[in-house]
């Protein structure tokens, strides 16, 4: 399966339910700081709405709802990796995403034979503290070298605009955040990602 190349990451229900209907075919829910309970409660009718608009869902962290859930995607952070149970993952079907920031960090998750990498912040970002400086095109083009066929996922600070500058030096897939979550228009912002994807 092939995934679309406009890939952006939200944390809640409401954010998919907006979206999805504009055209999006590939979402990350990411939530950090709620109950097991609470996020079982969002992430099986979150599949259901992907379902529903013939997207695909990609859960953040979460593995083992994703696993109860029935999702097709996970996706993990380097720290997600400590934890995660990689065989239950495969057993159960579920696809991979993986993060990475450095050589040591790609090197470990093409160890574990990921569905796509991704590698950020391209640019600097706000979503987060990282420890990590912006990257730039040139560590894309080289992470693109690296991994050969594996899809690449540009992540962090990236725009409608950057857009293109990241597929050129090899992106697959780029991501997007706060570029849709902060806009004025998010449902505007989102067709221009469209248009600048499809």
């Amino acid at each position: 399966m092939t995934l679309d190349r406009f890939y952006p990451i939200f944390d809640s229900l409401d954010w998919l339910a907006r979206t999805l209907p504009l055209g999006v075919k590939l979402a990350q829910l990411r939530i950090k700081d709620r109950s097991e309970g609470e996020l079982r409660a969002i992430v099986a009718p979150a599949l259901a709405l992907c379902r529903r608009h013939g997207a695909t869902l990609v859960v953040n962290d979460h593995w083992r709802i994703a696993i109860d859930a029935g999702c097709d995607w996970v996706h993990l952070g380097q720290e997600d990796l400590d934890d995660a149970d990689l065989a239950a993952i495969r057993r159960a079907g579920l696809k991979l995403g993986l993060s990475t920031h450095d050589h040591a960090e790609l090197d470990r998750a093409l160890a574990c034979a990921p569905d796509y990498v991704a590698l950020g912040p391209v640019y600097p970002t706000i979503l987060k503290k990282m420890k990590w400086e912006r990257q730039g095109l040139e560590r894309v083009r080289e992470w693109k070298r690296l991994i050969g066929d594996l899809p690449l996922v540009a992540i962090g600070g990236m725009s409608v605009a950057r857009a293109p500058g990241a597929f050129e030096a090899g992106a697959d897939i780029v991501s997007a955040v706060t570029d849709i979550t902060l806009a004025e228009a998010p449902e505007a912002r989102v067709r221009q990602w469209l248009e600048a994807t499809r």
